[in-house]
């Protein structure tokens, strides 16, 4: 039976189904849909430990809430975009959201004990699914210990599924870990072209639902769907901000983790230092993640910015574009960020320094040549890296002043940005597939988020 079929008889107006609903219910005793049947609802526990895989999770939420025939009930850990489609976080996101290796040890202690409140959580909750996104570090550890004790008490436990694959590609050995990931991770939702047939390969089954920053589109006002481009309002943005017509407008993307933000923001403002000679009306506009910590930070930081400045808060996108489309370039710190310029068809510049340690094993066990997504796609440097040791204020100024006196480059980033977003939408196979379910929805409902939820409600257990 379809899911609209099961939409169609099911949807619906208390928790509890008639008898004679179930019965028209002809699915396998292993579906997801089954389960929820049994019980009236359905029951996801899922987790997000950063901003980028919050805004993943609030849009996968609401997918499910759009295509499940049955109430869902929500538990798990997720920021402020979740916490809009009726997530209470178990603990504060920003509890567990530590990026690196030796920036780890530190916080292992709360790390150990965020997790084991996690598993107890779930525990009680009784999911019928499971959802952890991104942040591979605690995500891995926390299904394979949940899957252990449901083991330990030879429970049929929850579905398990981990939305955006690890980048093995990146590091070497990566792939042949992707098989040891097949114990304790269900299905995973790739959000990479080629990420789906070497995990299938490697007996971890996937489904490439195309990467989540298109849906930045898919929800915009001023955007172009065809072109999967977003054309802000910048004229509207210099007026509210009162931006001088002439002004040099430079947009700062420091990072989404406090670890991140105070590494990098006093590199970026020392390079605002040795810029601001150069142009006679330089101003900065600053991305604030919507993160309490980082949000402390800048806003102490601001008050002694070299050059003008205007903190733009997280979970604002059309204000996030508009400020794109005001800016001559870009100067971010490597993460989603990137993607979202090249959505904006802003030229940027990427960096990225962490513990000289982590800088070492990056270094040596990096097996690509690249640290941005745009880079990594198009095995092409169209991106300015400066990485490491290198990035020290005086190289960035250089560059930056490049970018923003040479029009070919600006042009060169500009066209390179459309083929990178040819590269992350969905495959024709996976719509098409997605088409057969018979789902009644319009083709722009085929965003990663409906694929996915849909995924998560047609999977049938092996």
């Amino acid at each position: 039976m379809s899911l609209t079929a099961i939409q169609n008889i099911a949807r619906p107006t208390s928790i509890g189904l008639s008898s004679a609903v179930k019965r028209c219910l002809w699915v396998s005793s292993r579906a997801v849909i089954d389960a929820a049947a049994r019980d009236g609802e359905l029951r996801v526990f899922i987790f997000a430990g950063e901003v980028s895989g919050d805004t993943i999770g609030s849009r996968l939420m609401a997918s499910l809430k759009k295509l499940s025939p049955f109430p869902i009930r929500f538990s798990g850990v997720g920021g402020s975009m979740m916490s809009k489609q009726g997530l209470q976080s178990l603990f504060p996101m920003e509890d567990i959201a530590v990026m690196g290796m030796w920036e780890l040890l530190p916080h292992l202690y709360n790390i150990r004990v965020r997790m084991k409140e996690a598993i107890e959580a779930a525990l009680l909750f009784r999911p019928h699914v499971v959802v952890t996104v991104d942040s591979k570090g605690f995500s891995f550890r926390f299904l394979k210990q949940l899957r252990a004790r449901y083991d330990e008490q030879r429970l049929d436990g929850p579905v398990h599924f981990h939305y955006v694959a690890p980048s093995f590609w990146a590091w070497k050995g990566g792939e042949a870990r992707l098989k040891g990931l097949a114990k304790f991770v269900d299905h995973v939702l790739c959000i990479l072209p080629n990420e789906e047939p070497v995990c299938c390969s490697n007996g971890l089954p996937a489904t490439f639902v195309g990467h989540p920053i298109l849906e930045d589109v898919l929800e915009g006002k001023e955007t172009m769907a065809d072109e999967w481009r977003i054309e802000g309002n910048g004229e509207d943005f210099r007026i509210k901000y009162d931006v001088p017509s002439g002004a040099t407008v430079i947009t700062l993307l420091p990072g989404s983790r406090l670890q991140e933000v105070t590494r990098m923001l006093p590199i970026f403002a020392n390079t605002m230092q040795q810029l601001r000679d150069s142009y006679s009306e330089l101003m900065n506009v600053i991305l604030v993640a919507p993160n309490q910590h980082v949000d402390k930070y800048i806003s102490r930081a601001i008050h002694n910015w070299p050059v003008p400045a205007i903190p733009i808060p997280g979970g604002t996108p059309y204000l996030k574009y508009d400020a794109f489309n005001a800016s001559k370039v870009a100067l971010c710190t490597s993460g989603t960020v990137a993607m979202e310029l090249q959505l904006a068809r802003l030229p940027c510049i990427c960096t990225y320094r962490a513990h000289p340690l982590t800088e070492w094993v990056i270094q040596h066990k990096a097996k690509i040549p690249y640290i941005s997504l745009p880079n990594i796609l198009l095995d092409c440097p169209v991106i300015p890296e400066v990485l490491f040791k290198a990035c020290s204020p005086v190289m960035l100024a250089s560059l930056l002043n490049e970018l923003i006196e040479d029009k070919a480059l600006q042009e060169k980033q500009i066209v390179a940005a459309g083929k990178v977003m040819e590269l992350i939408c969905p495959s024709k196979r996976t719509v098409n597939n997605y088409g057969k379910q018979d789902t009644g929805l319009i083709i722009s409902s085929y965003s990663p988020s409906m694929i996915a939820a849909s995924t998560i409600l047609s999977f049938v257990k092996p």
